[in-house]
């Protein structure tokens, strides 16, 4: 098993250039969020630029040569044919809409700590270990490639307060073909002294380093994407966080922080933001952070008034449910969400979260709405997400969160081909162990997936690409 290797420079001019691309065999994608549409014996072509600009049902490979090559005006000899074998399916990306690069050493050590405590315990120390960049390419590396192996094709990453580190992780990911929005995190203060920016100017002007770098690298953000990241309320002043907001207005960048996972917290940004608004919402929305563009992580504790309220900014949420549950914050009410007209996507939220793989989110989604129904004490079970809506919050919904939703999260005509390749091992008298999900042959499509989601892995995901190129090979 492992990630095609690839160069740590921001730009490789060595790579060869890219061929058209006709995928055959069964398709699954979520056509609202809760359906999922299943094409079988179906092709979908992919051009040298990774964009899909075909889709043809009732076509195998012979058909594909005779009929669809000839369409498209491709020769055969410039097109490569990708064959799903028995027992595989195509399906979108997984767009992880929250989580720390910087924290993933970390994963599985919270200890019996809530927030506040498992921050300075845990979190603080190994970011600032980070300003180490040996150290931040050996992280940021290796996060990258186990994100990939589990399905990862884009990512809205938290790196660190370092500069250099910071654009090291956009350079990487770069290189290796991930999709990411990099964010420097921003704080001036509630944090230990060895790790905090000195002033809401030099804080501010960091960030702009890092958007540069990224704009350098990347200038129509076609792969990454530079994101405004306020830690969290209570580690960022009121200039600071008026700054940002500033900032966020002038160049229509994307923003991302927390909000409402712990009540401890909500309670401290009451005690530090007095006459910034009511609740931990209007806090945001007092300095300008809370707009159309916003990833709002956790949001477990709102209330009423301020869900309203960001729904009317259009801000999206990234639930996170491993991670609230990891380090006891709680239940996000995700149907109550959806019903204020809320976008919600997942997040791994790796190392409050446990796990690199949004599968392993989508999973723990349904077990969490289905604790909110036993918690309220309801007859009806609305609350209750079913496999298929957790898949839509793993692909479409966080596209949605993370601003786009034109070009990934499904796989019809224009969407760039971001996507894996899943293997089901069906059982046999010669089997061999190829992961955790057995199939025995008399399943329907609807339940090989919900297998694959309650049981499925890493070892399932065969292949995976990231605008038609190819990311990660399972080997």
């Amino acid at each position: 098993m492992g990630s095609i290797g690839f160069p740590t420079a921001a730009v490789s001019e060595t790579r060869p250039p890219a061929k058209n691309k006709i995928f055959l065999g069964t398709f699954i994608h979520s056509k609202t969020l809760g359906e999922l549409e299943y094409l079988h014996n179906a092709a979908v072509a992919v051009d040298s630029l990774g964009t899909i600009v075909a889709v043809s049902p009732d076509t195998d490979i012979a058909k594909a040569k005779s009929t669809l090559l000839p369409q498209l005006n491709w020769p055969s000899d410039d097109t490569d044919m990708v064959v799903a074998k028995a027992g595989q399916f195509f399906f979108p990306g997984f767009i992880d809409t929250h989580l720390h690069a910087s924290q993933y050493p970390n994963v599985g050590l919270f200890g019996s700590s809530t927030l506040l405590d498992w921050l300075n315990t845990y979190t603080f120390p190994l970011e600032a270990s980070l300003s180490s960049l040996p150290k931040a390419q050996k992280v940021y590396s290796r996060v990258i490639r186990k994100t990939l192996s589990h399905g990862t094709t884009t990512a809205a990453y938290y790196a660190t307060i370092d500069v250099p580190a910071t654009n090291l992780l956009a350079d990487l990911c770069l290189s290796s073909g991930q999709r990411a929005l990099i964010g420097r995190v921003c704080m001036d203060q509630l944090g230990p002294s060895y790790y905090l920016d000195e002033s809401p100017a030099e804080s501010l002007a960091k960030t702009k380093q890092c958007i540069d770098h990224v704009l350098s690298k990347d200038p129509k953000m076609e792969l990454i994407t530079p994101i405004i990241t306020p830690r969290f309320a209570p580690a960022c002043s009121a200039p600071l966080m008026k700054e940002l907001g500033q900032l966020a207005k002038e160049t229509d960048l994307p923003v991302q922080t927390h909000i409402s996972e712990n009540k401890n917290e909500i309670a401290l940004v009451a005690s530090l933001f007095p006459d910034a608004g009511d609740s931990y919402a209007e806090v945001y929305d007092t300095f300008g952070l809370l707009t159309p563009r916003t990833i709002l992580a956790h949001a477990v504790h709102l209330t009423e008034k301020e869900a309203d309220l960001v729904t009317e900014r259009k801000s999206k949420v990234s639930h996170c449910p491993c991670s609230n549950s990891a380090i006891t914050s709680g239940a996000a009410r995700v149907r109550w969400l959806l019903d204020k007209g809320i976008e919600v996507g997942l997040g791994t939220d790796m190392s409050g979260g446990y796990s690199p793989s949004v599968l392993e989110a989508a999973r723990h989604a349904v077990l969490v709405s289905r604790h909110i129904c036993m918690d309220e004490g309801k007859s009806e079970e609305r609350d209750k997400l079913s496999v298929e809506e957790v898949l839509y919050l793993a692909t479409r919904g966080g596209a949605k969160v993370v601003g786009m939703e034109d070009k990934i999260g499904g796989l019809e005509v224009g969407m760039e081909w971001d996507a894996q390749l899943v293997g089901l091992h069906e059982v046999d008298e010669e089997e061999g162990e190829e992961g955790n999900v057995d199939v025995f042959g008399w399943e329907s499509w609807e339940e090989k997936i919900a297998k694959w989601v309650y049981n499925g892995d890493d070892r399932n995901t065969k292949k995976v690409w990231v605008r038609g190129r190819l990311v990660h090979e399972r080997k």
